[in-house]
């Protein structure tokens, strides 16, 4: 079997999955995309076993066939309204009575992110990632990395993500029922920031906005660690449910014309621009002006941007964010969606997150609505480029990675 890596982004509205081969001097190359419609999900949660499963399996059959090789494992992200982040802080004392200082070592990072994630969570919810932000040496703040200081105290700020139980199960479930076997599972906000957000903009503060169809994910990143994680349960599927009621069409036929005619920011539109609604029920087509689409779709997107901007604010008020805001997810490829931004946040530093250029099918995965499924296959990636440097068997690469998934993101962020 060749070293593939898997990443699989199951979406309330379609399933991405991406295949990722290691040629023989450790490059990275994508071989296989595919992608199905999904109607399994609500809110990025699964409702509807068999359905999520069939589309699952229809993703990773196109990825399959078009790279050639068949997979066994994947990693997956994880996202949907039960998706709940807080920062947290733990304290330990580096050296014992009666001993002099001593250089801080693993075990006592260990320890003191151990004592930060013992926080009290309901039964139904499990820790999904601890992500250290920074560490406090004997009142001396900002420390990044603390090993081998010499110190008496040791502090830990650090961000916790949880979800729900069942939810994660359902999902891994879903999964498995598809004949694949879970690696490991990461945030999709988190996974969207490792394909499209540089380090410079993780230090300086920015903000990552992923659109998806039934979820907006927003991840805060600042002085390189995540500050605040969010799931707002709202998305495109909003957006195109206004256009099916206010014209009287379907919604298969509001989401065809949201892709190829919509726009969210009128100054953009031209006067003379046209756009033909079909008929329904034997009506004959209507040619409307394409500034109508507009005025039902900027509202919503405006309304979408400002919950973000409303969430964010008790935690950045205090904050100078020098990055970015970045857009990525299915709602990012909506026309005008920069601009408005742009006036939202009241900022010119807006962008369209890509994710980066990794060879092979470019024309395939180069687009922001694959921005997470990518961040999958690079953290993997990230974890074991070492490994198979060194010339690493498939096999060990292969194993489960759940228990050391943790210590990755650690040394990332």
């Amino acid at each position: 079997m060749s070293d593939a890596i898997v990443g699989l982004d199951i979406g309330t509205s379609r399933i991405r999955a991406v295949i990722g081969e290691i040629s023989e001097n450790g490059v990275l190359q994508i071989t296989g995309v595919g992608t199905s419609p999904s109607n399994g999900l609500r809110k990025g949660v699964v409702v509807n076993i068999e359905n999520t499963v069939r589309a699952v399996s229809q993703a990773v059959e196109a990825a399959e066939m078009m790279s050639g090789i068949e997979v066994s494992r994947c990693m997956i992200g994880i996202g949907g309204t039960h998706i709940d982040g807080l920062n947290s802080r733990g304290v330990v004392a580096v050296t014992g009575k009666g001993r002099d200082n001593r250089e801080i070592g693993n075990n006592d990072i260990h320890r003191v992110i151990d004592a930060a994630k013992a926080v009290v969570i309901p039964m139904d919810r499990q820790v999904l990632h601890v992500i250290p932000q920074s560490y406090i040496v004997d009142e001396q703040r900002g420390v990044k990395d603390p090993r081998n200081m010499i110190g008496v105290r040791l502090e830990a700020e650090v961000h916790i993500i949880t979800g729900s139980v069942t939810s994660v199960q359902n999902m891994v479930n879903c999964v498995n029922r598809a004949s694949l076997e879970v690696d490991a599972y990461m945030l999709h906000s988190l996974a969207s920031v490792q394909s499209v957000m540089t380090e410079e903009e993780k230090e300086l503060g920015s903000i990552l906005i992923d659109i998806g169809g039934g979820t907006t994910d927003v991840l805060v990143m600042a002085d390189g660690a995540p500050l605040l994680t969010a799931v707002l349960p709202v998305g495109g599927i909003q957006v195109t449910g206004d256009l099916s009621i206010v014209k009287g069409i379907s919604v298969e036929t509001a989401e065809r014309i949201k892709l190829d005619t919509g726009c969210c920011w009128m100054p953009l539109i031209e006067e003379n621009e046209e756009v033909i609604l079909p008929g329904v029920g034997g009506r004959p087509p209507v040619v409307i002006p394409r500034l109508e689409i507009c005025e039902i779709i900027q509202p919503r997107m405006e309304e979408i941007l400002t919950m973000i901007r409303d969430k964010i604010a008790p935690v950045t008020k205090n904050l100078q964010l020098s990055g970015n805001v970045i857009l990525t997810g299915g709602g990012a490829l909506i026309p005008g969606v920069v601009e408005l931004a742009a006036e939202v946040f009241n900022t010119q530093a807006v962008r369209i997150g890509i994710p980066a250029n990794l060879g092979g099918l470019t024309g395939e995965y180069r687009s922001p609505d694959y921005a997470t499924v990518i961040g999958l296959v690079l953290s993997l990636w990230e974890q074991h480029k070492n490994e198979f440097k060194d010339g690493t068997p498939a096999e060990k690469f292969e194993k489960p990675v759940l228990g050391r998934i943790k210590g990755w993101l650690k040394e990332f962020f």
